[in-house]
């Protein structure tokens, strides 16, 4: 049987005692200082996992880490060039990564690099064929075959005309759409957010910290009360903020004492109230010794820590399943029409409601406990109402503009509720719960006829960690596909025992 335990996607494939000396010394002459109370260890296979020699406790600092040591934008030796290009973000980020890699031993890197792994075995770069077979019906199918397309495009648009313009220091050897991606894997497991100078980058001994839901014993952050901690913003989102900086004409080395000049200065000093320059691993919780120290990356869903980090998590409360607002008017249209179910959507926007996302992908949320997304009953009910409690909604709406309730049909009468009076247990009539069973059905559908018992038996014995985390997630969306019939088996039956569940509109 596989085993495997809570971790994160830092996978360093036949690492040896000597890769791992070089990286302590290297640490050392960056200034990268960790109490002796922590211990690096091989995890079998899993990567490095960060233990404590003896009891840690809440509050004391571990580790402290100087910005210059972190591989940014701005500290890499490619800086120039990069900004020239206008490259920020993953971009940015990704041709900084290649180069250091490029110069080898030259790198002031080097130590750090030679222990990262060449990859971290995320979808994104697994085979369409694997995709296609391993992530079918799971909510990774899709946006993993988007990304492939998205991050190609960006290698031919700006990583091309890079090797073009200086094939000499940008070879395809270390700037090919291959090593693109792989970087991209490692920025994805691996980035913190820094500050607003660095934006985010790499921080060598923080992210060999292994990750475990709601259960982090150590803190990354900033060298101050004052500024807000990093852990919540690890890993950067490709929307958050980007530079956009001027060309800098200036050699590495000059580059490199600007950065010191811009830290060296009392405001900065006094604003934050310690050392602007570094950043801490700060424990958050007492540790034994002998046990590993996690850190938390937040508070993700298996489809969530598959996609950014290569792993997944046995009873992950914060996995959900999605169910397209697309399904639901299919649903609808089965038993009704096209036409019908379009109408029906119409007034359950006009009554301003929403799913997630967006127009072009609306869906709704299904909760690790089977509960399903308040606009989703609502909508539900709303398709269901006879013909003239609609038209009566429909009108009422219109000519009186009160957006803030819907019409309940109840023993031949139409009420008007507003929503904070709705409950649950009101909209989950008995056809209600019957279409709730319908879409389960129709979503599991969309994974094939792999049967859930067998899925289990194969999860148990499978050796290959990507197809390990692959049935992983198929097995707990469907778990929660499961738990929704359920829900629907029995809802109602609060309102029997006194205890009515209220309805909030998602925003």
């Amino acid at each position: 049987m596989f085993q495997i335990s809570s971790h994160s996607a830092l996978s360093f494939s036949f690492l040896n005692l000597r890769r791992l000396r070089a990286f302590k010394r290297w640490m050392a002459s960056q200034g990268i200082q960790y109490t002796d109370a922590l211990e690096f260890t091989d995890s079998c296979g899993d990567g490095i996992a960060v233990e404590a020699l003896c009891d840690l406790q809440e509050g004391d600092v571990v580790a402290t880490i100087p910005k210059l040591a972190c591989l940014t934008v701005k500290t890499s030796s490619a800086c120039p060039i990069i900004e020239e290009a206008g490259l920020g973000g993953y971009l940015g980020l990704s041709v900084a990564l290649m180069y250091e890699r490029s110069l080898g031993e030259n790198s002031n890197w080097a130590g750090y690099l030679q222990l990262l792994p060449n990859k971290e075995l995320l979808p994104l770069l697994w085979s369409l064929e694997d995709v296609d077979q391993f992530l079918c019906g799971t909510e990774l199918h899709k946006t993993v075959k988007e990304d492939k397309t998205l991050m190609f495009e960006d290698w031919k648009e700006n990583i091309v005309p890079l090797m073009m313009s200086a094939p000499l220091m940008f070879s395809p050897e270390f700037f090919g759409v291959e090593q693109y991606f792989s970087v991209r894997s490692l920025i994805s497991s691996r980035s913190f957010e820094i500050d607003d100078f660095h934006g985010f980058g790499m921080v060598p001994l923080a992210d060999l910290f292994n990750h475990k839901t709601n259960a982090e014993d150590v803190h990354f952050t900033l060298v101050s009360s004052d500024v807000e901690d990093l852990n919540d913003v690890h890993p950067y989102d490709e929307e958050s903020k980007c530079w956009n900086s001027p060309p800098d004409k200036e050699e590495p080395d000059s580059l490199l004492t600007e950065l010191n000049n811009a830290y060296d200065t009392d405001s900065n000093s006094s604003e934050l109230g310690g050392d602007p320059t570094t950043l801490e691993m700060i424990m958050v919780k007492n540790v034994k010794a002998g046990n590993e120290v996690f850190n938390t990356y937040g508070l993700l869903g298996n489809a969530a820590l598959l996609h950014r980090y290569g792993f997944t998590e046995a009873n992950n409360p914060y996995d959900i399943v999605n169910i397209d607002l697309n399904l639901v008017i299919d649903w609808s249209s089965s038993r009704f029409s096209r036409r019908y179910s379009r109408a029906r959507v119409s007034l359950w926007r006009k009554l301003e409601y929403r799913g997630c996302g967006n127009e072009d992908t609306e869906y709704f949320e299904i909760s690790y406990d089977g509960e399903p997304q308040t606009e989703l009953l609502i909508l539900i009910y709303i398709m269901l109402l006879p013909e003239v409690a609609f038209n009566h909604l429909d009108m009422t709406t219109s000519l009186s503009g009160n957006y803030s309730g819907v019409m309940l049909y109840q023993k031949g009468n139409t009420i008007w509720v507003e929503d904070s009076k709705l409950t649950r247990d009101v909209l989950l009539t008995k056809d209600v719960r019957r279409a709730l069973v319908s879409l389960a059905d129709m979503r599991e559908s969309l994974y094939g006829s792999r049967c859930l018992e067998k899925d289990v038996e194969m999860v148990c014995g499978v050796q290959d960690r990507k197809l390990y985390h692959s049935w992983m997630l198929c097995e707990s969306e469907r778990m929660i596909l499961k738990k929704l019939r359920a829900y629907a088996a029995v809802a109602g039956q609060s309102s029997r025992t006194g205890r009515p569940s209220s309805l909030r509109k998602h925003r």
